[in-house]
């Protein structure tokens, strides 16, 4: 029982890691990536669809992005999707294909990203914690009614932090790596 809380505790812990991940891929480093436009969606014949399903999204070279769309009708859709976005780029419309340049940070943007990353590392961090904290309940709950002695919930308990600990630390080598990219010209 002990280790079904055990992996459920870790696979929710896993869920917030990997949800940092996708949070921090939003953030634009000044560097062209294909993930920057993974989350703005498209009107597509009526329904939102991920850009990514509409037009085909490479990187050109380290500060360009080059969409080309797979219906030429798409062009404008994808072009005010891209300026609705929360991202701030300005697409450049050649015929066929949409050109993004990134334009480089400045030091203040930077460091205000690096706030935005320590951030969203914090709400991790807190969620890792939250997940600690249900486990360790479920155990006390199985404690309460019997089923384990109290040397088997105390045992639990450490496993749970010692997870909890190491969950923590990829937290906090993600957001580290994130904020080095932000801060590295």
């Amino acid at each position: 029982m002990i280790n079904d809380i055990k992996n459920d505790a870790s696979a929710r812990m896993q869920k917030s890691v990997e949800s940092l991940k996708t949070e921090l891929m939003k953030l634009r480093t000044g560097r062209a990536s294909a993930a920057l436009l993974d989350h703005v969606r498209v009107d597509y014949y009526g329904s939102e669809t991920p850009i990514t399903q509409a037009a085909s999204v490479t990187v050109e070279d380290a500060r360009t992005i080059c969409i080309t769309a797979w219906d030429k009708g798409m062009i404008g859709a994808i072009e005010k999707a891209i300026l609705t976005s929360d991202l701030g780029l300005n697409p450049n419309t050649a015929g066929t294909t949409i050109r993004i340049v990134i334009p480089p940070l400045t030091e203040e943007r930077r460091r205000d990203l690096a706030k935005v990353v320590r951030n969203e590392a914090e709400g991790a961090r807190v969620a890792v914690r939250n997940v600690r904290r249900d486990a360790n309940q479920a155990i006390k709950d199985l404690e309460k009614a019997k089923t384990i002695s109290t040397d088997e919930m105390k045992r639990g308990e450490t496993d749970i932090q010692k997870l909890t600990d190491q969950f923590i630390g990829k937290v906090d080598e993600v957001a580290a790596a994130k904020e080095k990219e932000l801060m590295s010209m």
